[in-house]
């Protein structure tokens, strides 16, 4: 892979170029990295599996079924300041040093304000999300009575009177998770590695890092939504491997993506 040199000053990231069949060898290095410390990896699956059941009762609860897939959608949005301390663990073992749970959950606090600022803006970009997917389904439904179940739900939504719905909802859906994903795809994993690093730094180094390899990142993008929907498809249990597989792996995908002038 060539190196492109984005700025002359010392300890600014270099972009490279990165080949299509990476996003491959990036699960494979996120399975070694996961079964290196796997109390961790596994602690931080049962977590997110345990959210996602929650969510799942309170959908059921309050019978807001219009908020089920927003609220999926949302594990792909706020899941990588999530995984910080996943991000730790690859780190650590790549400078051979080993990585407790304690040790991971403190990865936060090696750039506390900037990946805070990071968490509040994917947290904000959530709730719009989540906002403008009932707004949505308020406009194109709000003459009909609301589903009294799950499948009075999916039998209103999926059907070809609906196919209106799905399409405006859908592409809005991708055009909105594909700017998202651009901004924080590697953003999370930066500034747990490069402590003086701003989320003004992460967000665009992570932008032009998928701009720069459209392909390959699409293909990552499908291989996280792929691995993060068995994983709700299986009614969250999944979660607990898939999720720490995809954090470990997009730490591979940063160092693959990003090289720092100072580390010559």
């Amino acid at each position: 892979m060539s190196a492109v040199d984005t700025a002359p000053a010392a300890a600014t990231p270099r972009l490279r170029k990165i080949d299509m069949d990476k996003p491959w060898s990036w699960l494979a290095q996120g399975w070694r990295d996961l079964w290196a410390a796997p109390s961790v990896g596994l602690a931080y699956g049962l977590f997110f599996a345990v959210i996602g059941a929650a969510l799942t009762w309170v959908v059921l609860d309050r019978e807001v079924y219009y908020l089920t897939f927003p609220l999926m959608a949302g594990f792909l949005l706020v899941g990588p300041i999530a995984a910080a301390g996943l991000y730790e663990v690859s780190r650590r073992r790549l400078l051979g040093q080993s990585t407790t749970l304690g040790t991971a959950l403190r990865a936060v606090g090696r750039n506390p304000v900037q990946i805070g600022l990071m968490g509040v803006v994917l947290l904000l970009v959530n709730i719009a999300w989540v906002r403008f997917a009932a707004l949505l389904f308020m406009m194109f439904f709000s003459d009909e009575p609301p589903p009294v179940n799950p499948i009075g739900f999916l039998e209103m939504v999926v059907s070809i009177e609906s196919l209106p719905f799905l399409i405006v909802g859908c592409g809005i859906g991708a055009v909105f998770a594909a700017i998202v994903f651009g901004l924080s795809v590697i953003a999370i994993p930066l500034l747990v590695d490069r402590p003086e690093a701003t989320v003004f730094t992460a967000v665009t180094t992570s932008w032009m890092v998928a701009w720069r390899n459209k392909g390959t990142m699409a293909l990552w993008a499908w291989l996280i939504v792929l691995f993060i929907g068995v994983g709700l498809a299986t009614a969250f249990v999944g979660l607990i491997v898939t999720l720490p597989l995809i954090g470990h792996a997009t730490w591979a995908a940063y160092k693959d993506s990003v090289e720092w002038s100072d580390s010559e």
